[in-house]
């Protein structure tokens, strides 16, 4: 018997089995009476299976799990009338530490076409360095200058293959014979044009330093002070950027990279180093090996 209202579906046993078991004679299969009931028996999940294993060899073997290790930056870019002017901090972070005060994070891609770059250092590194081989290599073929849209177009088809694991975070800025162009780049390879654009850690504070006095018709010094103050704005709020400012200004003639143009975490005050005076460690044993004697400028191998 089987009907729409969610009664139970009786099965008739086979003879053979049916003789075997003498107790019962049918079987009840219980059909959904919904479709929350076929969902719930067709859903799947996260499986829980693995969690005393995990926690055991984490506690015995002390095998952890891997994290994600977030990354700290502040980077901008603002477009002009024949110029694009781009700028970062120069803290580069290893977790909760501070693995360098004074790296680089503006690189070169070609004579009229620079980035910035936010993320993990090694896939901006390799990236950027890909890139500006490729164009390289594709100026000498051509025989004319790279497009800052095909450097975004390169860039956005790697990082979509990759599907966000290549952790490059980019402004990209250029100049070419359709004049200066800014793209916002992220790591799962999608673009934006825009006039004025932060990426990073520190993007909200950059931000609101960019929206509240950017204009169009800013001078090559006022975009330079401008990015200078929004990279300074992340550096204060932002735990994850410090360090100097770096500002790199792109016309048509080339561009122009201005390493440290401000250091706002100056050390004021020095410990004076003191050297240890000799016979501070004893010396135990000294001996001074001869092994080579050198005649009118030949080394000849003694011993």
């Amino acid at each position: 018997k089987n009907s729409s209202q969610g009664s139970p579906h009786v099965v008739p046993l086979p003879p053979s089995r049916a003789r075997a078991t003498s107790s019962w004679k049918m079987v009840a299969v219980r059909e959904p009476e919904d479709y929350l009931e076929v969902l719930q028996a067709q859903r799947g999940g996260f499986s829980f299976e693995l969690c005393k294993r995990n926690a055991y060899l984490a506690k015995q073997a002390s095998i952890r799990p891997p994290t994600a290790m977030k990354s700290g930056t502040t980077i901008c870019g603002v477009q002009l009338k024949d110029a694009v002017v781009l700028a970062a901090d120069t803290r580069a972070t290893e977790g909760p530490m501070v693995a360098d005060k004074n790296c680089e994070k503006l690189h070169y891609i070609a004579n009229n076409i620079f980035c910035a770059g936010a993320g993990t250092a090694a896939d901006l590194e390799h990236t950027t360095q890909l890139m500006e081989s490729q164009m390289e290599l594709l100026r000498l073929a051509t025989g004319t200058q790279p497009r800052v849209c095909t450097v975004v177009r390169r860039l956005s088809t790697m990082l979509f293959k990759y599907q966000g694991y290549v952790g490059c975070a980019l402004v990209l800025g250029g100049v070419d014979v359709t004049g200066p162009h800014l793209y916002q780049i992220y790591p799962h390879g999608s673009t934006d044009m825009l006039p004025f654009t932060t990426m990073g850690s520190g993007s909200l504070a950059a931000m609101s330093i960019l929206e509240s006095e950017y204009k169009e018709d800013l001078t090559v010094e006022e975009g330079k002070a401008l990015v200078a103050k929004a990279i300074r704005a992340g550096i204060f709020n932002d735990l994850g950027s410090g360090g100097n400012v770096d500002v790199c200004v792109i016309t048509k003639e080339g561009g122009t990279i201005f390493r440290n143009m401000e250091k706002p975490n100056e050390r004021k005050f020095k410990a004076q180093y003191k050297g240890f005076p000799k016979g501070t460690t004893p010396v135990l044993k000294e001996d001074i090996l001869k092994l080579c004697t050198v005649e009118s400028g030949d080394v000849t191998m003694s011993g």
